[in-house]
């Protein structure tokens, strides 16, 4: 098993225009969401583009209703897309596995300080308990989401299992380059799941290409206020040409 790291950055909390938290690294000035709402750019790529479309449209749609939606998150950050991800499930009615590398986890106390909760009204402490959790093992938060935070590198964490849905969140490609490969995204292809679907906010050309590469169907689709465009990636089924 990989060992634990626990790199912590330097953050400092910064609100966005939709009334939600964003955090701003200072040592390589990037914050981790849009500052033009944070809360809004990751309902969008990762859960209205990302898991809500292979509910729709991924394969083996009657066995999703028999079995965990299997979830992963390169990039963890302050926990906002397992987050949304959770509530979604609940409102879903869908079980969810969600598997989430970081290298660079955030101090607690800090991510305890995000004000995502509260935008929803929710007292119940899971998102508290999301950062509270330990790392390297699963963790039911709910009946109906498990979480399995690993403090990891993902460009040489070996994957030992199939996603359904990939979240691609690192760094930018200017600040983390080593995270936008071709061997990264094959290696994620290659834990894919047929029908699987891959998102991420950047919509360079060189990562469409990256992706294109390591065998996915790329789209771009229409991005979150402040972004024009974002990508999304499918597994295809074969004998599928959509």
């Amino acid at each position: 098993m990989f060992g634990q790291i626990f790199n912590v950055m330097q953050t400092e909390i910064r609100l966005t225009e939709d009334g939600s938290h964003t955090l701003h690294v200072a040592e390589i000035d990037e914050c981790y969401h849009s500052t033009h709402g944070a809360m809004r750019e990751s309902s969008h790529i990762f859960i209205d583009a990302g898991l809500k479309s292979f509910e729709r449209e991924g394969g083996r749609e009657a066995a999703l209703m028999q079995r965990e939606i299997k979830v992963l998150e390169i990039g963890f950050g302050t926990g906002l897309n397992a987050y949304l991800t959770l509530l979604e499930g609940k409102n879903q009615g869908k079980k969810i596995h969600y598997t989430a590398l970081e290298l660079y986890p955030l101090a607690v106390d800090k991510a305890l300080q995000l004000n995502y909760a509260g935008m929803f009204g929710d007292g119940s402490g899971v998102f508290e308990r999301i950062h509270l959790s330990g790392w390297g093992e699963d963790l039911a938060l709910t009946s109906y989401f498990t979480l399995r935070k690993v403090n990891a590198d993902f460009t040489v964490y070996e994957l030992q299992e199939t996603f359904d849905v990939i979240y691609f969140d690192a760094f930018s490609p200017e600040k983390q380059p080593e995270m936008w490969t071709e061997d990264g995204f094959r290696k994620i292809y290659e834990h894919a799941d047929d029908g699987a679907i891959l998102t991420t906010y950047c919509a360079k050309g060189v990562v469409r290409r990256a992706m294109q590469s390591a065998g996915f169907v790329v789209e771009r689709l229409p991005g979150p206020p402040g972004k024009r465009e974002i990508l999304r990636g499918r597994r295809i089924i074969p004998g599928r040409t959509s």
